[in-house]
C-alpha cells in the first residue's frame, strides 16, 4: 500500500513539474476528439495536428481555419508558460579560459568571539538546564 502511495504522489509531483494542471488533464477528451475530427476532415495523423495546434505549422492553421477558434481555445496545453521553462544546455569548449591560470594571495582571516552585553545574558536567562 506504501509503494502505491509513493508511486501515485511521485506521478503527482512529476506532472506538476511540468506544468500540467487539472484544467490540461480535464481538457485531454476536447484534444482526443479534435484529433479525431482532423483525422476524418483533413487526413491528419498524430504528428501533423500536434504541429497544427501546438508547433511551426499553428500559425497557418489559425490564419486558414478561423471558424474553429472557438474549438481551439478548448485545448488543453494553450498557456505556453510552461514551455518557457525547458532547459537548454550548449556545449562549448572552454580550451581559452583553461590556458591562464591565476593564483591568488591566502589571507588568513582572524575571526573572535565577542561576549554579548545583553542584561539577559547577564542574569542567566539563555543558559542551559542544570542538575538540581
Amino acid at each position: 500500500m506504501s509503494k502505491l502511495v509513493s508511486i501515485s504522489l511521485s506521478l503527482v509531483v512529476l506532472i506538476q513539474s511540468f506544468g500540467i494542471g487539472i484544467a490540461e488533464i480535464v481538457q485531454i477528451d476536447e484534444f482526443i476528439e479534435h484529433a479525431q475530427f482532423h483525422s476524418e476532415q483533413y487526413g491528419d495523423n498524430v504528428l501533423v495536428f500536434i504541429s497544427k495546434h501546438y508547433g511551426e505549422l499553428k500559425a497557418a492553421h489559425d490564419k486558414e481555419h478561423q471558424e474553429e477558434k472557438e474549438e481551439h481555445e478548448q485545448l488543453p496545453f494553450q498557456n505556453s508558460t510552461y514551455l518557457s521553462s525547458i532547459p537548454a544546455f550548449v556545449a562549448t569548449t572552454a580550451s581559452d579560459e583553461l590556458k591562464t591560470l591565476e593564483f591568488y594571495e591566502f589571507k588568513k582571516h582572524h575571526f573572535y568571539y565577542q561576549e554579548p552585553t545583553s542584561s539577559l545574558h547577564l542574569e542567566g536567562l539563555f543558559q542551559p538546564p542544570r542538575r538540581l
